[in-house]
């Protein structure tokens, strides 16, 4: 055990260092003044707290447990020697207990985590009940948002005539929202019968979920000469306008060919800032794709790789069943689960993380 905690001693050492180093920084006159440096500096320190924390921790109590087993080789009565030798036993708990934490501090950490978080639903196949399908997983994000007390809130969205929806674009805002959300990335299928199915037969159908983390300016920089802008009508479903005035937004981002759009608003400004946080993220997906993109040839696939065309959880009505594939857990609770009871799948998925994580460690 020496070894190990010499060796996470050494290594959130020098995390500590750099800590103690930004927390100078971060209170420097100088640096405050520029507001785009100081919130760099404010992430950074805030994603090497906790390993600071564990080198304190994990300092202070091997020091203890040393002094404890010098006290027992050098005490002579009887007594104090068994009293020290419970103390030592109970200090070796906490130091497996301790290095294991430390262990999981020490573990690659995703820089947006902390990030609000972007959502865009599609349906897949299976026509209109597809859209009706991603219908409900758009509430379901949205009672779950309810239930940790963020806010949610609509970017764009294009409904069918029957209610159902062609495409919805939204965004969370909470701390650790992107931490949370980011294992629903990919495929949900639904297995049910629809109202318009006229001899009781199961369809199955699906909705695509990806999951981007809101990028700050800082994050991305976009030349405005590499938008093309558009501006149209907006309109509901059916075609009727919604109103009279070219209020819509349309961005298109020319080297890379992303498109968005936003048509929520009224306001042709409040459009385009909607979509300019989109377009943020999805730029900041494209150019780490195309870094990662030699690595994630050669990794294993991992939980959460956000790959669209991985089927993730299927939604069984006539079961009440909800099973998410990857940890293969299931709930029987379909109508909490759409009610945003959805705690339960991200905690396992995020175990299931950590643990790939250590087993490659």
């Amino acid at each position: 055990m020496e070894e190990l905690i010499e060796s996470l001693l050494e290594k959130t050492k020098k995390m500590k260092d750099r800590y103690d180093e930004l927390t100078k920084e971060v209170s420097d006159p100088s640096v405050i003044a520029n507001n785009s440096e100081w919130r760099k500096i404010a992430k950074e320190r805030s994603m090497l707290e906790d390993v600071a924390n564990g080198y304190d921790r994990l300092s202070k109590l091997h020091d203890e447990y040393k002094l404890c087993e010098k006290e027992y080789h050098s005490e002579k009565d009887n007594d104090l020697k068994a009293m020290f030798y419970d103390e030592i036993g109970q200090l070796k708990t906490k130091l497996e207990e301790l290095c294991e934490e430390v262990k999981i501090l020490l573990l690659p950490k995703d820089e947006n985590d902390d990030n609000n978080v972007i959502m865009e639903i599609r349906p897949g196949a299976g026509g209109e009940e597809a859209s009706l399908f991603a219908s409900v997983l758009a509430k379901m994000y949205q009672f779950y948002a309810e239930k940790n007390r963020w806010k949610y809130e609509v970017l764009d969205l294009s409904e069918t005539e029957l209610g159902g929806i062609k495409a919805i674009t939204f965004l969370i805002k909470g701390k650790g929202a992107y931490s949370k959300l980011k294992y629903e990335s990919g495929v949900h299928r639904v297995q049910r019968v629809p109202e318009t199915e006229s001899q009781g037969r199961i369809h199955t159908s699906t909705a695509t979920v990806a999951v981007l983390p809101e990028i700050e300016d800082i994050d991305v920089e976009i030349d405005e000469k590499d938008l093309k802008i558009d501006t149209y009508r907006s309109s509901g479903a059916g075609g009727q306008h919604v109103n009279k005035t070219e209020s819509a937004i349309r961005i298109t981002h020319l080297p890379t060919g992303i498109v968005v759009a936003c048509q929520d608003e009224r306001s042709q400004m409040k459009n385009r800032d909607k979509a300019m946080k989109i377009l943020r993220a999805k730029l900041y997906e494209y150019y780490k794709e195309q870094r990662d993109s030699e690595y994630k040839q050669n990794r294993k696939s991992q939980v959460g790789t956000g790959d669209r065309s991985e089927r993730v959880r299927t939604y069984n009505y006539p079961q009440g069943r909800v099973t998410d594939h990857r940890v293969n857990l299931s709930s029987y609770d379909l109508e909490g689960v759409l009610n945003g009871d959805i705690e339960q799948f991200i905690e396992a998925l995020t175990i299931k993380d950590r643990a790939d994580k250590l087993a490659n460690v």
